[in-house]
This record gives C-alpha cells, structure tokens and sequence, in this order.
C-alpha cells in the first residue's frame, strides 16, 4: 500500500538523520565547537527528552485531526532544524536546535506513524502493516552511519549537515502530505475522561513498569554495548562489528514476533523475549570476555531489540481499541522515552558489572510486568 511505502521511507531517513547520524558528528562537532563529549551527548539527550515531553500533546492531536497535516509540518521542522544545526557556533546554540529536533521528532517518528497505521487499518491487517513499517526502518542505522561518515570525510561535517537536511526534507514532506490517509470515517474526539481513565487503570501502569523498564535496558546496550565489549579486552573493530549485528537482529526479531503473533498472545510473546534478554546480559557479564560468549549474548539480546516497538501499539490498541489510541499511547510515551535518555548515562556511571546486573534486572521486569498484566489486564 501507497502509505505504508511511504511511512518505511520516511521513518528510516527520519531515524537516520533525526538520531543515528548525531554519533557521526559527535567528534568533529568536539573539536570545532570545544566541547566534551558528554556536552554534545547531552544535547541528544534533551533532544530525546523533548520528543517524550511533547508525546501527550501530539497524541491528543492525531487522534483529532489525524497525522497527514501534522507530519508533513514535523518533517519540514525537522529539515529546517538539520540546517540550523549545521550552521551552530556554539553549544546552546546545539541545544536549542536539538531542543527543536526533538519536537520535529515527537511529530514525524514512530509513535505518530504508528498512531496513523492503527487508526487506519483493522486488527487483521495491522501487524503485517506495523511489521512493514519496522522492518525497513530497522536498517536506518546500518544505511545512514556509513552514509554520514562517508559525507563528513568527504565534505565536513556542516556540509554533510546540509545534505542530510536536504535528502531529509524532499522526500519526507511531500510524502507525508500525499499519501498519509485521513480517516473515511469521522469519528468523534477522545475526552478527556476516556483518557483519564486509562491512566487510572491498573493495566496501564504494568505496561508502562514493562516498557520503560525494558527501554532502559534497550537503551544502555545501543549506546554502550562497543564501550562494554572493549572493556571486557575486545578489539574495538571486534566490538563495533558485533555491536552491529543489532540492527539485523531486530529486524529479524519483529518477524518472528509478528508470526508468533497470530498463534500466541503479544503480552506472552514480549514477555518471553524479555526474558531472554536478561539471560543474554547475565551472559556478557560472566562469558563476555571470550570470542562465542560475547556473540552469543549480542545475538540473544539483538532478536528482542526491537520487540517492544511492535508489542507496544498492539497492545494498546488491542485494550483500549483505535479512538484514544494515540493520546494513551503518548501518555505511555513520556515515561518511556525519559528511560531511554536516562539509562545510558546512568549505566555509564556504575561499570560494567552493576550496569550488566541492572540490564538484567530491567529485563526480568518487564517479562514480570507483562505477565501481570495479560493475566488481568487484557479486556477492559
């Protein structure tokens, strides 16, 4: 279908560039702007926050207005704050124009593109749609962190800028204009009170103890998983090869779920997957130091990374159905993508040991979270 050709392309240049490709800039950006490290990763962080913070708002609004006129707008900010960023001189100028991306970002990425899939297609065909979708954004990062390395060598990093901005926003705004659907049926506006008592709701809250805690461990792996390999005596081209097989592992990950989908309840599949990325922590912890050990738990880790990016809105949608899904879906938002920001520099601080204990620990969490709450959560 048009849409879900459309959603794949723009969700993957917008992980590329929105967040994937600020890695890329982080060590001549450093030197240019002198800056440390830990300043620039900080903008990404309130980049990341500021999506999570505006994830209500922009909820209650697909679900009034749909996403067509909301997207198109966000992928437009979004090019504009590429090209500020690339004429920034120093670090609160960053801040200020990845306080923008962030809110471009709550606008254009997965959580509007999901809310759009849900209202659009039915229960039959929405994880096949969703799965579309995620597949193909899944390699966002093995397309664009090659791709943006090669333009800063090549041209610098404010020029890459630019040509991100550029190959960004030509696409994205005229596919989010013409082929993001509105509804053929107009249905009236979620109140206030149906939101209100969702949130109220037990069932809610073990979702969100089960995805935040999850993220959070989701998170500490993407980000540190090279600094993690190195420190247990792995050759960095080692660690960053490995550390690489996540992206293809997520992707293959949501298949399997999508098809476990149809025969077993999401919240036990989820659940299980969880689960075993906790195992796969305990396992780097105690036999990471050797070549198979460290590849057997990224692998294990790897095929639940990107899980919960397909339980999440089939979840919602199976509970709380199509009408409010967008504004729940925002509420869960905002408390998952604080953990997301969070965790990393929070992990960074307590070693690797701890930071592997934790992970675990956050894993096992969720799997108890969703347990709970497909034994007494699943019908209103």
């Amino acid at each position: 279908m048009r849409m879900i050709a459309a959603l794949a392309i723009t969700q993957t240049a917008g992980f590329g560039v929105l967040y994937y490709a600020f890695s890329v800039f982080i060590t001549p950006m450093s030197a240019e702007l002198r800056a440390s490290v830990p300043q620039l990763a900080g903008a990404l962080t309130l980049s990341v926050l500021v999506s999570g913070l505006v994830a209500p708002l922009v909820g209650g609004w697909l679900d009034r207005h749909g996403g067509r006129g909301l997207m198109t707008l966000g992928s437009a900010l979004a090019a504009g704050a590429v090209l500020a960023w690339s004429q920034v001189q120093n670090l609160p100028q960053l801040y200020l124009v990845c306080a923008v991306l962030g809110l471009a970002s709550g606008m254009v990425l997965y959580e509007a593109a999901f809310a759009v899939i849900v209202a659009w297609f039915d229960a039959a065909r929405r994880p096949r749609a969703l799965l579309a979708v995620t597949i193909v954004a899944g390699f966002a990062s093995s397309i664009f962190l090659p791709v943006t390395g090669f333009l800063v060598d090549r041209y610098g990093w404010r020029t890459a800028l630019v040509v991100l901005a550029v190959g960004y926003g030509l696409p994205a705004v005229p596919l989010h204009w013409f082929a993001v659907r509105r509804r053929t049926v107009e249905r009236p506006p979620p109140t206030r009170a149906a939101v209100g008592a969702a949130l109220r709701e037990r069932p809610f809250w073990l979702l969100v103890v089960a995805f935040l805690a999850q993220t959070g461990a989701v998170a500490v792996m993407g980000v540190l998983l090279v600094t993690y390999l190195i420190t247990l005596g792995h050759p960095p081209l080692f660690a960053a090869t490995v550390a690489g097989l996540l992206g293809v592992l997520s992707v293959t990950g949501r298949v399997v779920t999508t098809g476990l989908q149809g025969r077993y309840r999401i919240a036990l599949v989820a659940a299980t997957v969880f689960a075993l990325q906790g195992v796969a922590a305990l396992l780097l912890l105690f036999l990471g130091r050797s070549t198979s050990g460290a590849i057997a738990a990224v692998v294990l880790f790897g095929l639940g990374f990107g899980v919960a990016t397909l339980a999440r809105p089939a979840l919602l949608a199976e509970r709380y159905g199509t009408a409010a899904y967008a504004s729940i879906s925002g509420a869960l938002a905002l408390p998952i993508t604080v953990a997301k920001a969070v965790a990393p520099p929070l992990a960074a601080l307590m070693g690797f040991e701890l930071a592997m204990g934790a992970v675990a620990f956050c894993c096992i969490a969720g799997t108890v979270g969703l347990i709970a709450y497909d034994r007494r959560g699943r019908t209103p």
